[in-house]
């Protein structure tokens, strides 16, 4: 059985679209869905639309065999109920598949059972989870993360990815292929949710670092090390350092790899460039470097996404 909990003012698509995974993979699959909402108080909970959910009572039970974990505005209340923590503790305690969706991360970590584990959520949330729970092994650009028998996802709709995933697990590739085909989406979304991230919103000219990476971006053939962008910003490197992650919930490492992704992607996609040229010019210097990074970016090396650019092309 799956059980998705929710909380005054949950985001209902965290609770939604688990639900509308779980309930065409288990008909592909042959097997009647068994689904049940749960709250700490039963009865209607209302999202933050104003839309409700009929739930029923918390209680561990043997019959679940996964437990989901809303987020949403309310997510801050709910970390502080010490039934919700309890139910959440018992479960990973049982060996049960423990998941959560967006900010529902704060409710396992507050749990305890993230210490020690990699996990995401929102990229809106990184700097608040950070700070809040530095024994977790936060990987902000990822879509989903799997460590052991507890799952988190990035923001609401990376929550279906994370259910495919799970259906994948429970009931194989073709199931949960016919299952993101019904739904029209990717069974296997590509990329990290950097590209949805406030890096993004720093290009925009209010954003505070956005003519800093408007300069590394027409840089990405130098080093661009730290201490350059430091210089760059008029900060000291341990000043520059905690207010870039501050602000983009991300180091500036992984912010300049990010960028050379980018503009690598497009030219490969987009263009006839010998690879080794595209991997000089934009900072990697290495073709087998940039694969990696394009590995873990996208899930295909750079030669894979030029032959589906070509193909759509076509």
């Amino acid at each position: 059985m799956i059980g998705v909990l929710v909380f005054p003012n949950f985001q209902l698509l965290d609770a939604a679209g688990p639900i509308s995974v779980f309930d065409i993979a288990t008909r592909y699959a042959g097997q009647a869905s068994s689904i049940k909402v749960l709250a700490v108080r039963p009865g209607p909970v209302r999202s933050t639309s104003g839309v409700e959910m009929l739930a029923r009572g918390v209680k561990p039970s043997g019959a679940i065999t996964t437990l989901i974990v809303a987020g949403g505005e309310g997510v801050r209340e709910a970390a502080k109920c010490a039934t919700t923590l309890a139910l959440v503790r018992a479960m990973v305690k049982r060996g049960i598949r423990v998941a959560s969706v967006c900010s529902g991360a704060f409710i396992l970590a507050e749990a305890g059972v993230l210490d020690g584990r990699r996990a995401t959520t929102h990229w809106q949330r990184t700097s608040q989870f950070l700070g809040s729970y530095p024994k977790v092994k936060l990987e902000p650009d990822r879509i989903f993360v799997r460590d052991g028998n507890i799952w988190s996802s990035a923001g609401i709709t990376a929550g279906i990815d994370l259910a495919l995933a799970m259906a994948a697990e429970d009931f194989g590739d073709e199931v949960a292929q016919k299952t993101a085909r019904q739904l029209v989406l990717y069974n296997r979304r590509s990329g990290g949710q950097s590209q949805f991230s406030s890096l993004l919103e720093l290009k925009a000219p209010a954003g505070r670092f956005a003519p800093l990476l408007a300069w590394a971006r027409e840089h990405l053939d130098a080093p661009l090390t730290v201490e350059d962008m430091a210089e760059q910003a008029g900060m000291s490197s341990r000043h520059f350092t905690r207010a870039f992650i501050a602000e983009t919930g991300t180091t500036p490492s992984k912010a300049v790899e990010r960028l050379r992704i980018e503009v690598a992607r497009l030219r490969v996609q987009s263009s006839s460039e010998a690879i080794e040229r595209v991997a000089q010019t934009t900072g990697f210097r290495d073709p087998e470097r940039m694969r990696r990074a394009f590995i873990r970016a996208f899930g295909q090396p750079p030669q894979s996404l030029r032959r589906a650019a070509r193909a759509s092309y076509g």
